[in-house]
């Protein structure tokens, strides 16, 4: 069975398809038929290679174990076409979708239920062969989560922009019901935000964006209020639209210039989640951290169980209404160069043909 697969094999430059044999899955191995594979933004900089840091500096991806030549994409659904001996709980034929952030399961963090923060990740996409391609093996059973009636294309984004979403709305829902949730950045993962927040019990979403056309977006998918985040006096309007001081902001943009002004606009008691992986660096006085009870904090993805309960509730509420456009696999080098360019709203998903 031969499979095709479009790889990183130089940062920065176009990915290249090439064709091998398809895996044989061994022990509890699954191999799948790509059906669904979403372009996350993250997937620029690990075709970058690096992450900015701030002052000039760079986190080069190399350092944290990643290796070329990789096959990126990390938001999959694809049909079992083979399983090892000791695959349990599936069937070929079964679509399931692919958790891909993956742990050593040894290490004290997996330990407690966090392989989402392994110290030794062998996460999809990023440190393991991903879902660019037409097939792809999975090394365990235990990743894969049924999908029900959902679409595969609507399924795949859950892997990452929706849990990732619904793991940082979770660290500030004990304030989603009773104080507005203000939500930086419209991309595909902010989106996401602010449908799962209204469906998590928030009542006030205030969605904060440069771009005109995403902030009517959020709008559309739920958002109740809205600021230019370019703005001159973007932290009076967002104290204004949440009377007073954001008690909960998500940052999924992540740049110095974002963090500043949720960390601005915060009031005392407030939190402030930093998710977006932009780059860049932040000051803030040491004093204003308990002068303010301030808390400053990040949220990477999802664990395991965070996954099952966003299926969960997908199930039970209906998929987040968040624009999904699908391209064919071969599209993949000009919808990456899009997504750089800010030329796409919502989701992208790659639909391959084995």
């Amino acid at each position: 069975m031969k499979m095709r697969s479009f790889q990183v094999c130089q940062c920065g430059a176009p990915l290249q398809m090439n064709e091998a044999e398809a895996p044989q899955p061994q022990g509890t191995q699954v191999l799948l038929k790509m059906l669904a594979a979403g372009v996350c933004h993250s997937d620029l900089h690990i075709w970058d290679g690096y992450y900015e840091i701030g002052g000039g500096k760079r986190l080069m991806l190399a350092d944290r174990g990643i290796k070329l030549p990789l096959t990126m994409g990390h938001e999959n659904v694809g049909e079992i076409v083979a399983i090892g001996p000791d695959a349990k709980g599936v069937k070929v034929g079964d679509v399931r979708l692919v958790n891909p952030w993956m742990g050593c399961g040894e290490c004290k963090v997996c330990g407690r239920g966090e392989e989402n923060l392994c110290l030794k990740p062998q996460n999809v996409g990023v440190f393991a062969q991903g879902g660019y391609a037409t097939h792809m093996l999975v090394p365990s059973h235990r990743h894969l989560f049924d999908i029900g009636n959902l679409k595969p294309e609507q399924a795949a984004p859950l892997a990452c922009s929706g849990v990732t979403a619904y793991a940082a709305l979770k660290k500030v829902a004990a304030t989603l019901q009773d104080e507005a949730v203000v939500i930086i950045g419209a991309g595909g993962v902010g989106l996401m935000g602010v449908t799962l927040a209204r469906k998590m019990g928030a009542k006030d979403v205030v969605i904060v964006d440069i771009d005109p056309a995403k902030r009517e977006a959020a709008l559309k998918a739920g958002a109740t209020k809205a600021v230019d985040g370019g703005a001159s006096d973007a932290v009076a309007q967002i104290q204004a639209a949440t009377g007073g001081g954001a008690w909960a902001t998500v940052d999924f943009v992540g740049s110095g210039q974002t963090v500043n002004l949720a960390v601005s606009s915060t009031i005392k008691g407030g939190t402030v989640v930093v998710v977006g992986l932009f780059g860049g660096d932040i000051t803030v006085p040491t004093p204003s951290l308990p002068l303010r009870a301030l808390t400053l904090r990040g949220s990477y993805v999802g664990s395991q169980t965070e996954m099952a309960e966003l299926l969960d509730l997908v199930k039970r509420t209906g998929m987040p209404p968040v624009p999904i456009r699908t391209r064919p696999l071969e599209d993949v080098n000009a919808t990456l160069n899009d997504l750089r360019a800010g030329k796409i709203v919502g989701r992208v998903v790659l639909t391959p043909a084995a």
